[in-house]
This record gives C-alpha cells, sequence and structure tokens, in this order.
C-alpha cells in the first residue's frame, strides 16, 4: 500500500512490517528532497522533543495536523471543518491523540475545549514541525514583488495610518507596485484578532494588542509621549512645571469618543495630589493639533504623531514633566504567514518601512 496524503497533513501505510515502514520512510526523505528540505524535516523531527521516545512509525502525522487544528479553534467541530474531517472523525482523532499522549490534551469548558498544560507544551514544537513539513513537501513558489498582484488587508490604529502607513505604502510603490493595501480600522481588538484568526486580515498593526496562541507577536519599537500646546503660548520654552500641566485645561484623544474617564496620566498627578481638567475629548487623533493651536488648550500624544502636525498646525512639541511610561507598537500574524512567500516578503516590507522610523 502506498503512503496517503491527508488534507493537511500525511499518514503512513501501516500494514507492512516495522522494517520495511522505516526503511521506506528514510528513502522518500532522501531521495525526494532536497538537502535543505532534508535539514528541515531533521529539525521537525528534532524539535517534537516531547515525542522523541515514541516510536515514529507508529504515529500517523494526520493526528499531528488534528491536534493542531483542535488547538487553533479550541472546538471539535471547527477543527474538523478546518482540517476537511467529518466531527465523528476529528473524535476519533482527539480519542487516539489522548492514546498517543497519555494525556486529556484538551478538556471541556462550556462550548470550547480548554487546552491542558501537556497540550500547551506540545503546540510550540509540533506548530513548528508541520511547518518545516509542509515547507519541504510544497512546491517552490517565487515570489518577485515587481511583477507580482496582490491585496493585502491589515487593520490599524489612528496612530498606525497616521506613522505606519504611509513609509510603507512609499516602499510598496517602489517595490511592488502590482501591490494593493488595505488599511481597517483598528478599535476593537479582540474583533479584529478574531478576524486575523480567520484570515480576514493578513496583520495587525498598533498598541496594546492581544495574544492568541494562534498568533506570532513582533515588536517593531517603542513610542513615547509628549506634549504639545500652541506655538505663540508656549513661545521657545521646551519645559514645563508640573503646577501648570496640571492647571492648564487638556485636550484628549479617545478613539471610541470617551468621556475623559481617568488613565494613566490622571494616576500620576495624583500621586502629586494634582488633578487636570480635561477640557475637550475629541474621537480622531488628526483632530487634537488642530483643536489645540490657537488656544491654551495642552494635549499628551504620541511623539511620532505630534511631530508630524508641527508644521500643519502652530503647535509646539515640549516634554512632560512626569514620566509617562512608553508604549509599544506591535505587528501581530498568524503563524500561517511562514507558508505563504507573498506574506512572508510583505511582513518584511512592513519591518523595513518601521527602520525608517526609528
Amino acid at each position: 500500500m502506498t503512503s496517503k496524503v491527508g488534507p493537511r497533513g500525511i499518514s503512513f501505510a501501516n500494514d507492512r512490517p516495522k522494517s520495511e515502514r522505516l526503511k521506506s520512510f528514510r528513502l522518500v526523505v532522501v531521495s525526494g528532497a532536497t538537502v535543505g528540505a532534508c535539514r528541515s524535516l531533521l529539525k521537525s523531527i528534532v524539535l517534537i522533543s516531547i515525542i522523541a521516545v515514541m516510536n515514529l512509525a507508529a504515529v500517523d502525522l494526520n493526528l499531528l495536523v488534528a491536534f493542531e487544528a483542535l488547538m487553533e479553534e479550541r472546538h471539535v467541530t471547527r477543527a474538523a471543518e478546518r482540517i476537511g474531517l467529518a466531527q465523528p472523525s476529528m473524535s476519533s482523532a482527539l480519542r487516539r491523540l489522548r492514546a498517543l499522549f497519555a494525556d486529556e490534551l484538551f478538556l471541556r469548558a462550556g462550548a470550547r475545549m480548554q487546552p491542558t498544560e501537556k497540550a500547551l507544551a506540545l503546540a510550540g514544537p509540533i506548530g513548528e514541525a508541520l511547518r518545516h513539513i509542509r515547507g519541504a513537501l510544497a512546491p517552490d513558489r517565487g515570489f518577485d514583488p515587481a511583477t507580482a498582484r496582490r491585496r493585502f488587508t491589515i487593520a490599524a490604529t489612528d496612530y498606525g495610518d497616521l506613522v505606519l502607513v504611509p513609509e510603507l505604502s512609499r516602499l510598496l510603490r517602489m517595490e511592488a507596485p502590482g501591490i494593493d493595501l488595505a488599511v481597517r480600522p483598528l478599535t476593537d481588538t479582540t474583533a479584529a484578532l478574531a478576524k486575523l484568526e480567520r484570515a480576514e486580515l493578513d496583520a495587525l498593526i498598533g498598541g496594546h494588542l492581544p495574544d492568541s496562541p494562534r498568533c506570532v507577536r513582533h515588536r517593531l519599537f517603542e513610542e513615547r509621549f509628549v506634549c504639545i500646546r500652541d506655538g505663540v503660548r508656549a513661545g521657545r520654552s521646551e519645559t514645563l512645571n508640573l503646577e501648570d500641566y496640571a492647571s492648564l485645561p487638556h485636550a484628549l484623544f479617545s478613539a471610541a469618543g470617551g468621556d475623559g474617564l481617568p488613565s494613566v496620566i490622571d494616576a500620576l498627578l495624583a500621586r502629586h495630589r494634582l488633578k487636570r481638567r480635561v477640557a475637550v475629548t475629541l474621537a480622531h487623533v488628526v483632530a487634537v493639533p488642530f483643536a489645540v493651536a490657537g488656544t491654551d488648550l495642552i494635549a499628551t500624544m504620541a511623539e511620532r504623531v505630534a511631530r508630524r502636525f508641527t508644521h500643519l498646525a502652530e503647535i509646539t512639541v515640549v516634554m512632560p514633566p512626569i514620566d509617562i511610561p512608553a508604549f509599544a507598537i506591535d505587528l501581530i500574524h498568524t503563524v500561517r504567514a511562514a507558508e505563504d512567500p507573498a506574506l512572508r516578503w510583505f511582513l518584511d516590507a512592513v519591518d523595513r518601512s518601521i527602520r525608517r522610523l526609528r
């Protein structure tokens, strides 16, 4: 009997003697893969260190594909649909996985399946191993950005629109004129993450993004806060004392059109027994510099955003009198990006465009 390739993995025929199956597996690797692919496959085997003591020839690799789907979906039916199995077949695969690893692996918690500690420990090595195996077996799909036609969709905050997207757009126009970029608003980070996991988005860019075991987080840089004031009223002063900072009326940006609820700045001021007045709350960050210009308002905002408006609005950048913690700007994408040469190139383009901002 020949070996079979499943929806997203591999299984080996098991009706032959053990010695013949092992011999067949070795011959496939040597004759059908390049040296690089061999190394990838060997690395994959090494990475599954937790199951190194098992008989690899007895392991149906489709079970590992089922494990990956269960880890990502946390739901038997959705995991089955993801890899093209019927729900009973996925339930059978879960029973075999539990026997293979001598652990429950996934426990029911309401409508979802909660992974055990052992399942969480297995997730990284198994996922990495499967990615290497898929890469070794996949056809060589070259990607030429100069001639490629593709559309990438990302979600970004207002910060990303103003600071990151312009640089990325310039790079794409220079290196990949056939690549289209769609930027969606990133307001509900939980909903955006769900869309990313469903492949409705290619990446998320912004600060304070949630974690997901199905996604990879890449730190782009850290951003600090500065204050902006009307250029005439601020004069040439680059300093501001704490009492003046607290006594001036503040303009506040709130993405959801909030009502000026206490923030980290208010908590820092409270340590000095000071309190500020939020006189204006704005739903769009681009409105803040224009609201400050020509008024006695002061605003605290991300430095790279503030400095983009110093020539568009008559404002001056002033350092805040308190130490406000910086915040990280991250890029998040799914683990499957490694299997897509075009998406890998795009993510690298994001990183290269960011270097111009540092």
